[in-house]
């Protein structure tokens, strides 16, 4: 797979594919921009090149079609905050005229084109769209990790017709993931928490092969006890030992899982599982995480997640760490460069780990 550093990018059209598919307000304000502010150094690097910047991505579900409040306005806001360069919007991101725009580029000129998903052949991978794409370009550069798994246009149709990379963000992405699926530094712990079960069912199979120990969020100890699945049941998957629970009158009571039905809404962690995991992570030499494992959308039910990062950070361990909830909770307590990586694809991150490729990556090899 080739990356950056292999191509001459001097007065060259580069389609970059990012992930700007960010969470909006209601009216539309950006609530967390991880995802724009790490493409920055790949976007950068490019200039830096004298590269004519071609930047495309989606934007939430429009369905194939033009939807106002899914422009890409507010993320062309968001890049030239973080550039300090004018970035200028394209109305579209196909046809004639965005050609013979780009085309008219100057070397360390960027433009956005609109969201890729107004148009139905993006997820549907239709080929006359990849091709319509790849007219805007001389080289694509895929920066979009977290859509990697997906079979888009934008995504795997674009390498059949342009030579092809990863930028830096991917690079890293599969590196650092890289590192916990092949001779990971020992013990490896791994911590599972959310609240969707069975979307993670094979994400812990493949880590209870991978890990000396598996730490398990409360909402996922109570589905292993009440569906008795015994796999889960060994010395090296760690259960969520205590948990609180909020009552009718609100108010919040302790309990241990073992004497739950397996249907309560689990708020947080309790103080024993805590300890228990905190022990299991001060050993750990490499540590993966994914889920929350608590509410931690309501502040009063963040003290166990944040109990667990703080543990995470103390131990010096190598730690990567991912899940759009998860990574937007360590942004706001400024704690992401705590961590060795922090990935930005959830679903993406999740199935490299379980089938150690992507189709994005394959698509650039």
């Amino acid at each position: 797979m080739k990356t950056l550093r292999d191509f001459d990018f001097k007065g060259k059209r580069v389609l970059v594919r990012c992930d700007f598919n960010i969470p909006l307000s209601p009216n539309g304000d950006i609530l967390d921009d991880f995802r724009i502010k790490v493409t920055i150094p790949t976007i950068e690097y490019l200039i830096k090149k004298e590269a004519k910047v071609i930047l495309m991505s989606h934007l939430g579900k429009p369905g194939g079609r033009v939807i106002e409040n899914l422009r890409l306005n507010k993320v062309q806001e968001k890049l030239m905050e973080y550039l300090d360069l004018s970035v200028v919007k394209a109305p579209d991101c196909i046809g004639k005229e965005i050609e013979d725009w780009t085309r008219g580029m100057n070397p360390g000129e960027i433009l956005l084109l609109e969201n890729l998903r107004f148009h139905k052949g993006e997820e549907e991978n239709n080929s006359e769209f990849a091709k319509a794409l790849s007219k805007l370009g001389d080289i694509f550069i895929n920066e979009a990790f977290a859509c990697c798994h997906r079979s888009h246009a934008s995504i795997v149709g674009l390498p059949e017709y342009l030579p092809s990379g990863a930028g830096f963000l991917l690079e890293k992405e599969i590196e650092s993931l890289t590192k916990i699926i092949r001779n990971p530094k020992k013990p490896l712990v791994a911590i599972v928490g959310g609240i969707k079960f069975e979307t993670k069912i094979k994400l812990l199979d493949k880590l209870q092969e991978l890990c000396d120990f598996e730490l398990i969020g409360g909402k996922f100890t109570l589905e292993i006890l009440r569906q008795n699945l015994e796999k889960y049941l060994s010395e090296e998957v760690i259960l969520t030992k205590d948990v609180y629970l909020l009552e009718k009158n609100k108010n919040l009571v302790l309990a241990e899982t073992k004497d739950l039905k397996g249907d309560e809404s689990i708020p947080d962690i309790g103080p024993e599982t805590i300890k228990i995991f905190g022990e299991k992570i001060g050993k750990a030499k490499t540590i993966f995480w994914n889920g929350p494992l608590g509410l931690i959308e309501e502040e009063r039910f963040r003290e166990g997640t944040k109990k667990i990062a703080e543990k995470i950070i103390e131990s010096g361990a190598y730690s990567v760490v991912g899940g759009g909830e998860t990574i937007k909770f360590l942004s706001e307590l400024n704690l992401l460069d705590k961590f060795s990586h922090v990935s930005s694809g959830g679903g993406a991150m999740v199935d490299f780990i379980v089938d150690e490729e992507l189709v994005g990556v394959e698509a650039l090899k």
